[in-house]
């Protein structure tokens, strides 16, 4: 999940897995998978830098697995 600001400046909360592209017109303009379309005041480079950011967070918290028969580092 992303926070981003609509152009109307109210703030909102995105999940990113739902975002199918992003254009670059005066404005940022979202297109998700529904075909919901959202503009917001964020360059599209801060929507991608957030997007990679939220990942990482994500990434880092999960444990990578063990192979079978081999104990879990302590």
């Amino acid at each position: 999940m992303i926070y981003l600001t609509r152009l109307n400046r109210a703030p909102m909360v995105l999940n990113s897995d739902l975002i199918e592209h992003i254009e670059v017109t005066p404005d940022t303009v979202i297109t998700l998978t529904s075909g919901q379309i959202l503009r917001v005041r964020e360059s599209a480079d801060e929507v991608v830098e957030r997007i990679v950011l939220f990942r990482r967070r994500i990434s880092a918290r999960v444990d990578p697995p063990t192979a079978p028969n081999q104990p879990a580092d302590s």
